[in-house]
Formats: C-alpha cells, structure tokens, sequence
C-alpha cells in the first residue's frame, strides 16, 4: 500500500486505536478523533510519530465536528484517501427492560455517525479514488431478542450498501468490515468471552481493504473468532 492518508473516527481505544498504530507502523499518515480530549492525548502522547498523526477531538454524530475534522485532515496533510467509521458503543440493555435515556446517543453514533462521515469525506475520496470503511458487527448480520445495538449496526449495513451504489459510479469504493467478538474495552462490564479475537485482528482486515488496487471494490469482510456460533 503506497503512503496514504487515512481518517479514523473514534480512534482512542480498541479497533480503531489499533488500526491508527498498524497504520502508522507502515507509513501511513493518520488522523484520529474522539469526544473525551483526555483519552486522546494519552493516545497521541502513547503513539508518537507526532509528524504524521493528528488528533481531533470530535463527536462522530456532530455535524459540525465531523465536517471540521474532514476538514483539517486535509489542510494537514493535502489530501485524504480513505476514511474509516469506526465509533460506535453498546448501551448494554435492551429494550424491553432498559434504560430508555441511554438510547439517543448509541443510535446517533452508530447510524447517524457513519453517515455524516460519508457525507463530508466522499468529495474528497472521489477525488483521490479513495475507500469508505464502516465498522459493522455481526450483529448487524444476526438479530437478538430486544437488541436495540443489534438494530443499530443492521442500519450500517443497509448504509454500507447504500453507499456503495452511490460511490462506486465516482470511483470511490466502499467496504462493510463486520468483527465477532472482539477483546475490547466495548465488552467493558458484559464480560468478554474466552475465544474472543484480539482487536489486531479486525486492524489488519481494514488495512488489508484499503490496501485493494484500484479498480477493486471490496465490499463486506466478516470476521469471527473460531468458537463463536453465532
């Protein structure tokens, strides 16, 4: 993969964190953002590489931050080639016996986010023939029961495609990265499962879309850990 410029959204912890370093490890120039400014300079301060790393503290369902950070990552670095909608969090309840005042926020990260993303980044990606990826899940591929998060990463997929009919007329391709369990901090307080994969895992899959010739459209990669029925 030739040295390109790639913004991350929600990029202070786990995939997306993971998937600034690999970037970074080979060449890549890379701009991060997250909502808690405090966790973003631990980030910064940890990686270094201080001349090709730029962080943004930004809300991903904020329009007007997620414009800005577009924005500012291409008068940093000249252009940008791909970006990746990686935030988004579980609230943990359902909704036949949950928390109602939690919802708001997950929906409008996990749906709104990757929307706005797409939106400030395509003009942009067109002109450099870049790539879109959206972090999805598995369970936007298999539903629960009350799983109002499951609903969420169903729309990620229904939007992924979307936009792939949309962008790939424009020369921009559009890839659906869909992990299983995964050892993060998103498990924080559900409990993680033995067999779930390392977040190192889902980092090389998004590096190995963007790392796609041109012409190619790698739309949907999903990933489980052996051990993981559903």
């Amino acid at each position: 993969m030739s040295s390109k410029t790639v913004l991350i959204t929600g990029a202070t912890s786990g995939i997306g964190a993971h998937t600034a370093r690999l970037l970074l490890d080979r060449g890549h120039r890379v701009a991060v953002t997250g909502r808690d400014e405090s966790r973003l300079k631990s980030f910064l301060d940890e990686a270094g590489r201080t001349d090709r790393l730029l962080g943004l503290v930004a809300d991903a369902a904020d329009w007007q931050a997620t414009e800005s950070a577009v924005d500012r990552t291409v008068e940093r670095f000249g252009a940008l080639d791909a970006a990746v909608a990686n935030a988004g969090f579980m609230s943990g309840d359902s909704i036949g016996a949950g928390d109602p005042t939690r919802w708001s926020p997950m929906v409008l990260t996990n749906v709104l986010g990757p929307a706005l993303l797409a939106h400030a980044t395509l003009p942009h990606l067109e002109a450099t023939g870049g790539r879109l990826v959206l972090i999805g899940s598995v369970a936007g591929l298999k539903n629960s029961p009350g799983n109002l998060y499951s609903a969420t990463k169903w729309a990620t997929t229904g939007l992924a495609e979307n936009l792939r009919l949309h962008a790939t007329t424009r020369g921009i391709g559009v890839t659906l990265v869909n992990p299983g369990m995964i050892d993060t901090p998103f498990w924080q307080g559900a409990g993680v499962p033995p067999f779930a994969l390392p977040p190192q895992h889902i980092a090389e899959a998004v590096c190995f879309a963007l790392d796609q010739p041109a012409g190619v459209d790698l739309n949907t990669l999903t990933i489980r850990p052996m051990g993981q029925p559903v």
